[in-house]
């Protein structure tokens, strides 16, 4: 199995960033901690990171038929990017938004998220340990996807 994790716009600055709302953890511990957990777990993981818009699509699109599931912070794009919600949407892969900061303790115009309604779940607030929520959670989804599958196939034996 393999999980691809996007990170939009920047997200690079962590650890220098307005540290009062994203603390001081750089974006390369968090994903040394991801890594710890994917090989406890003997999965696969990839990260890509850009703040670029277009980029971050054509990412969500390369995941399809080469990923089993995505873990997303689109960061500022959260809040306007159709072409991310789409990108997801097309894809169809189990998809985890994760948020550092909680969103709705934020300004209003961040209280929204087009990304959202097509991830199969969002996590807020919980700093860089979103991320880790987020790892377990997209191995539970696995684990439910394949009990859904060998359920199929025993229901057509």
């Amino acid at each position: 199995m393999k999980i691809t994790v996007i990170q939009g716009p920047n997200l690079n600055m962590l650890g220098t960033r307005e540290q009062h709302i994203y603390g001081t953890m750089k974006l390369e511990e968090i994903h040394a901690q991801m890594k710890d957990v994917a090989a406890q777990n003997d999965m696969e993981i990839e990260f890509f990171q850009s703040n670029l818009e277009g980029e971050l699509v054509d990412k969500i699109q390369e995941c399809f038929g080469d990923t089993n599931g995505i873990i997303i912070n689109p960061a500022a794009y959260t809040h306007t990017s159709i072409a991310i919600r789409d990108a997801i949407a097309a894809v169809s892969l189990p998809t985890i938004e994760v948020h550092i900061s909680n969103l709705y303790r934020r300004e209003e115009f961040r209280q929204k998220s087009l990304i959202s309604p097509v991830c199969a779940s969002t996590l807020i607030g919980f700093g860089p340990f979103g991320y880790h929520l987020a790892m377990i959670g997209m191995l539970q989804l696995f684990s439910e996807i394949e009990a859904m599958k060998e359920a199929e196939k025993s229901a057509q034996q």
